[in-house]
């Protein structure tokens, strides 16, 4: 297990209060090639679909990144705005002040930290901070300066599919081939980070599981996900405890398992997103999913995920 930077009562018997000491800070290119990465989930929010509010408090979301550490994962991803379909924006200071001092502290710590945000303001301001990945859901409708600011700075970028917003995006999942206008708008978003200086390098590729999709479109689109990763670029596969996996575990009564209660099926896809191609799972329950991919590893025996190690 890496060395870790907190010191007594920051690991997994955390006490009343984190301390922080700094040690060498870690990058992608320090991260396993030779299997599927995972990214941990850190929600600082209190109306996300799985965890809002548990995290919220800046010293309480800072223990629990620490803990996704302790518990393998490769990247921790911070957001502080919640995305889930009806969820209400929030303007970028808040949003800030939530994500900020906790992406500080982590890469303090020697954790690869990504920013979940749809802001370039936001993912500037994370991106001061350090070697920060930005994981944008925004898709179709991404801000104006967002690929200006990540040609600028150089820094990985997750582009992932999607339609609408929060607001409107389970109107728009109409498609006659999910798969294929997946991978088309996705390509199209490609050329136009691309043509605006963005290095192809640079990129990561996310399907949008939920993100204007209905139901069986996203078993849909995990079944295709040798179409995405056959685009070159490394992918990474968000399905953790999704509706479409508590639909897939409903009972003969309709009632469907909690969120909380779907980390083994998110296991099962990480498994499989491993043995697919898959850079990276992203995901609420670090361990399982770490453990699955590396069977995913063995079991294939192939030479690890498809696409470049992003910033290579």
């Amino acid at each position: 297990m890496d060395s870790m930077a907190a010191q007594a009562g920051t690991g997994p018997a955390t006490g009343p209060l984190t301390v922080i000491r700094k040690v060498r800070r870690r990058t992608l290119a320090d991260l396993p090639t030779d299997r599927t990465l995972v990214m941990g989930i850190l929600n600082v929010t209190h109306n996300s679909f799985s965890d809002g509010g548990d995290y919220l408090d800046t010293e309480t979301a800072i223990e629990q990144g620490l803990r996704l550490h302790y518990s393998g994962a490769d990247i921790i991803d911070v957001g502080g705005e919640s995305t889930r379909p009806g969820a209400e924006a929030i303007d970028t200071l808040t949003e800030q002040n939530r994500v900020l001092p906790v992406i500080e502290a982590l890469l303090k710590a020697g954790a690869v930290v990504s920013v979940d945000t749809m802001h370039t303001a936001t993912a500037e301001a994370a991106l001061k901070l350090g070697d920060v990945i930005v994981n944008d859901v925004s898709g179709l409708n991404h801000e104006p300066d967002m690929p200006e600011l990540i040609a600028r700075t150089g820094a990985p970028y997750v582009l992932m599919h999607n339609r609408g917003d929060a607001q409107t995006m389970d109107s728009l999942a109409e498609y006659e081939d999910v798969v294929e206008e997946v991978v088309g708008e996705l390509s199209g978003l490609v050329d136009r980070f691309l043509a605006a200086g963005v290095r192809r390098e640079q990129l990561i590729l996310d399907p949008g599981l939920g993100f204007a999709k209905a139901g069986d479109q996203n078993w849909e689109l995990l079944r295709g996900l040798d179409r995405l990763v056959g685009l070159g670029l490394p992918v990474l596969v968000a399905a953790s405890r999704k509706r479409f996996l508590g639909s897939l575990l409903a009972t003969r009564s309709g009632a469907e398992p909690a969120p909380k209660d779907r980390d083994h099926v998110t296991a099962a896809v990480s498994a499989l997103s491993a043995a697919h191609g898959a850079w990276g799972v992203r995901v609420h329950h670090v361990e399982s999913s770490l453990h699955a991919v590396k069977v995913a590893r063995a079991w294939t025996g192939g030479p690890g995920p498809v696409g470049r190690q992003p910033g290579a």
